[in-house]
Parts: C-alpha cells; sequence; structure tokens
C-alpha cells in the first residue's frame, strides 16, 4: 500500500511549454517510492499523458460556471479513490525528489494532524528533463546555480493526513487565495503548520499565465475574488509559510521557527486583530498593519 496519494489537476497539454514541465512534474512523482498519482480533469492531452505515464485518471471532476476544477471537488476525488493514508494536492509543475517522502514519512511519525509544505524553488526549464541515472543532483545543482528561493507567499503542495481538510470549500483551482486559506485552516483547528523548506528541494518550472483569461497572473483574476469570500474574507487569505510553527529540519528534527521581522510583524498583527475583532474590517486593517511601526521596528531586526 503507498503510502501518500499525490493528485493534481494539470492544465491543458495542448501548449508544447505547458506540456513538456508538466510531463517533467508528473513523470517525477511517479518515480517517487511509495506514492501514487491521480490526476484529475478533462484538459486536452490529459487522458494521453495519464495513459502515457501509468497514472490514475478521473474526469469527472466538478468546475465552476468558467468550467475550472473545484478544490472541494478534487479532495473528494483523491479521497475516495487513494490507498494511502497521506494525501498531498499537487500543482503539476513542480519536480519532486527523494527528500520529498522522507519529510513526509518524518512528519508522520511525529505528528498524527498536520499540514506539510515549504518554500519552492524557481527554475527556468526549457528542456525535457532526461530522467536517467543521478537526474535529481543533476537538477539539485541547478537549481543552486541557477534557480531562486521563491518568497514565503504561496504555496504550491500541500501534504496532510486523510483525517485533515474533510470541509473543503468550492475554491477555484489555480486562483488566489485557496492555498492560504489551507494554512489559516490548520492554525484554527491547532495543527501543526510544519514548513520543510530547510529539508526538501521543491523545484517550480517557470511559466507566463497566456493559459488564463488575457495573460494575466491568477491574483487578478475574477474567480480570485470568489475565493476571498469563500475563504471567510481578507484575513483568512493573508496565511503564508511565514506562520508555520514548526519546521522540519536536517536530520528529521521539529523545531519552532526562528523569531524574524516578518514572523515577530505577523504575530503583531494576530494579537491585534483578536484585541479589535470588533472593529469593521478597513478600521482593523489600519489598526493591525500600519506602515509607520512597522518601519521602525523593521530597523531593529537590521
Amino acid at each position: 500500500m503507498p503510502l501518500i496519494t499525490l493528485f493534481s489537476a494539470p492544465k491543458s497539454f495542448a501548449d508544447p511549454h505547458i506540456a513538456m514541465i508538466q510531463r517533467n512534474a508528473i513523470k517525477s512523482w511517479t518515480l517517487l517510492p511509495d506514492v501514487e498519482v491521480i490526476l484529475l480533469g478533462e484538459e486536452t492531452g490529459l487522458e494521453d499523458v495519464a495513459k502515457e505515464l501509468s497514472v490514475t485518471h478521473l474526469r469527472n471532476v466538478a468546475r465552476n460556471e468558467s468550467g475550472t476544477p473545484l478544490i472541494s471537488s478534487m479532495f473528494q476525488l483523491a479521497r475516495e479513490h487513494s490507498h494511502a493514508d497521506l494525501l498531498c494536492i499537487v500543482n503539476a509543475d513542480m519536480v519532486l525528489m527523494s527528500d520529498f517522502v522522507e519529510a513526509a514519512k518524518k512528519s508522520a511519525r511525529l505528528k498524527n494532524r498536520f499540514v506539510l509544505l515549504s518554500q519552492r524553488w524557481d527554475l527556468d526549464v526549457t528542456q525535457p528533463i532526461e530522467f536517467t541515472e543521478g537526474w535529481a543532483s543533476h537538477l539539485s545543482s541547478m537549481v543552486q546555480r541557477q534557480g531562486t528561493l521563491h518568497r514565503p507567499a504561496g504555496s504550491d503542495f500541500f501534504l496532510f493526513p486523510k483525517s485533515c481538510y474533510t470541509d473543503i470549500p468550492n475554491f477555484t483551482i489555480g486562483r488566489a487565495g485557496w492555498d492560504n486559506w489551507m494554512i489559516y485552516k490548520a492554525r484554527k483547528e491547532g495543527w501543526p503548520v510544519i514548513d520543510c523548506t530547510a529539508s526538501v528541494m521543491i523545484v517550480h518550472q517557470n511559466h507566463d499565465y497566456s493559459h488564463l483569461p488575457g495573460g494575466k497572473p491568477h491574483y487578478e483574476h475574477p474567480d480570485t475574488n470568489e475565493n476571498i469570500r469563500l475563504a471567510g474574507g481578507e484575513a483568512n487569505v493573508r496565511y503564508t509559510i511565514v506562520d508555520a510553527t514548526h519546521q522540519l529540519i536536517a536530520g528529521g528534527k521539529l523545531t519552532r521557527p526562528k523569531i524574524t521581522y516578518l514572523r515577530f510583524m505577523r504575530g503583531v498583527e494576530l494579537v491585534l486583530r483578536k484585541l479589535f475583532f470588533f472593529l469593521p474590517e478597513q478600521m482593523l486593517e489600519n489598526v493591525a498593519r500600519p506602515k509607520r511601526w512597522k518601519k521602525r521596528i523593521q530597523k531593529f531586526f537590521k
């Protein structure tokens, strides 16, 4: 029985570059030990790729009015067809290596309910990855030379036990807000939010936004506004990896994150939001996120 079920709703394979990076990503998943893969949706070329890479393909994912898959349906289908104890939603442009599975194993041994996430490494990939012996070491070296560690905002995978996230709103995939809500939900429920950036290299293959209307980034799309509404408002979609409660470091140890300017300011904001919860949202925003004293405190950490 596999340890992890990876599930994803890839974009159309009609665009040559998107097709290449998605094949790279999905192929890397199939090479991981103790992992099964489920691809969801009816996008062009998806059925053929699923057959080519010998992974499960489920077509009947629910969609919004624009025809974009819903996160709630993806979670439900993955849960129903999974043979593993751990589920992981992951974007179809992310290359995973064996350190990902090791981090999942270590987290599962240490905690019963948790969510595992990390910052990603951004890399320009223009050729299919040759999955020959030593490919992962070669890719890691390329990332160290040419890649960039993405800022803590935005998460490209969430790994968690089946007992978690059983009540997902009808978020739209590929739009902003839902990933922030995942962290908010874990914090609200008291689950450890484990940042494994220090022990895992997750590689994001860069791409443009030509697959979206007008070629605009996902956070400018109208469906993002609906995601924010379903999340419970702006405050709930401000959660990022900075809000992690634990870090998984080398050797498989869980530690508390070190205090930084970003974490300190974030902690202050959350306290102020609790104290002044009765204020209208705009007034609460001015109280919890004032610019003047943020700049003064930032000097303290330099």
